[in-house]
């Protein structure tokens, strides 16, 4: 007979690769499949924010290529800026390829075997579960679907698409001495440098890595935009850049999270937070969670699907539903939050820092207080 894994987990970024570590930490049988070859690109600005990095369970200092402990957000009017500092270093800047290809070692450390260069092409479910790759069968008890905002296994195991993906383009971009020096001494996030939506610069250890977001998914000429930022950036020259389009779920599926031994995590599952389109330090979380619903069900697939849905109830889709309120009155509302951050901003930055680094969470009631502060000002 041959051999059947606990669980097979398909994808190796962040929500995958955790995943795969926590599961074969706890003593499961676990393998880790992904179709390309590691370490590989991947598609992403790469700023990391603390709240991912303090629940972590090993430190990530090697592949990590600078902290910020400063966040700067600037708004298309010139006079309103807002900074905040913290003694911890709010976002880290990660190569995706470094920072996913650590992880799965740890986990390979933990007993998780790894297959890559293993394309899924198909699922049968029957007492086990068949991953029909074009590298062989694969049998499992239990699959955990965490490859990415198009999530072929989210498809094959019958999931409608329910998420909001928002259009995105990333380049890494190298520019002239000057301007990296000028430029690499702090993260920015300009708002408003593009329609519903706002451009970053994130620096590395020797580049930067530049992009635009919108969160509505209106026709959009997003390298239009871009170059509009490297203007706006005071960006002369450009020595060499290469472009990177993707779409970022920003919008939880609204058709559940497990189904017939399968499970969703990360940006297959619609984690990625809807005001700073940021993924992975949810994308980690829920790794965590779904390690933690499947160790408890002792091999009870229904078990471990109702317990990972309760997980996601009580630490994760509240404050999802709540960013994403926040979000579309963010950056649909743009004169009402101008005026409020023009009185409230500073107020406003350093509670959304603080969610960033793991301090506090975005409250419920979070609109109704803003609403109610609308009023206030208003009569």
């Amino acid at each position: 007979m041959s051999h059947i894994f606990d669980v097979a987990v398909i994808g190796s970024g962040p929500a995958g690769s955790l995943a795969a570590y926590q599961l074969a930490s706890k003593g499961l049988s676990t393998v880790l499949i992904d179709k390309e070859s590691l370490p590989r690109y991947k598609t992403c600005g790469g700023g990391f924010v603390f709240r991912g990095r303090r629940n972590l369970p090993f430190d990530i200092s090697d592949v990590v290529e600078r902290e910020f402990y400063q966040i700067h957000l600037y708004f298309d009017r010139d006079d309103l800026v807002l900074t905040t500092e913290r003694e911890v270093p709010v976002i880290s800047m990660v190569m995706r390829d470094d920072f996913d290809h650590f992880i799965v070692n740890k986990a390979i450390e933990k007993g998780a075997v790894l297959k890559e260069g293993h394309k899924l092409n198909k699922l049968s479910f029957g007492e086990a579960i068949t991953l029909h790759t074009d590298q062989g069968d694969i049998m499992t008890k239990m699959v955990v679907a965490a490859d990415g905002a198009l999530s072929p296994t989210a498809k094959l195991a019958g999931w409608s698409e329910t998420r909001n993906l928002i259009p995105a383009l990333e380049y890494e971009v190298e520019v002239s001495p000057e301007d990296f020096e000028r430029l690499s001494s702090e993260v920015r996030f300009d708002v408003d440098s593009i329609p519903y939506g706002y451009a970053w610069s994130f620096p590395k250890k020797n580049h930067l890595s530049l992009g635009v977001a919108s969160t509505r998914k209106a026709r959009i000429d997003l390298k239009a935009h871009y170059r509009a930022y490297l203007d706006k950036l005071g960006i002369k020259e450009v020595i060499s850049e290469k472009a990177h389009g993707f779409q970022i779920p920003v919008a939880p599926r609204t058709d559940g999270f497990f189904r017939n031994g399968v499970f969703l995590i990360g940006d297959a599952a619609g984690f990625a937070d809807p005001i700073t389109a940021e993924g992975i330090s949810n994308a980690l979380k829920s790794g965590s969670l779904v390690a933690e619903a499947i160790a408890q069900s002792e091999g009870d697939v229904s078990l471990a699907g109702a317990r990972y849905e309760e997980l996601l109830k009580e630490q994760l889709l509240p404050e999802l539903n709540t960013s994403l309120k926040v979000a579309q009155w963010f950056y649909g509302q743009k004169k009402i939050r101008n005026f409020l951050m023009k009185k409230y901003g500073d107020r406003f930055i350093s509670a959304m820092t603080d969610v960033f680094i793991g301090e506090r969470s975005l409250p419920t009631d979070l609109m109704a207080s803003l609403k109610k502060k609308i009023k206030e000002l208003v009569y």
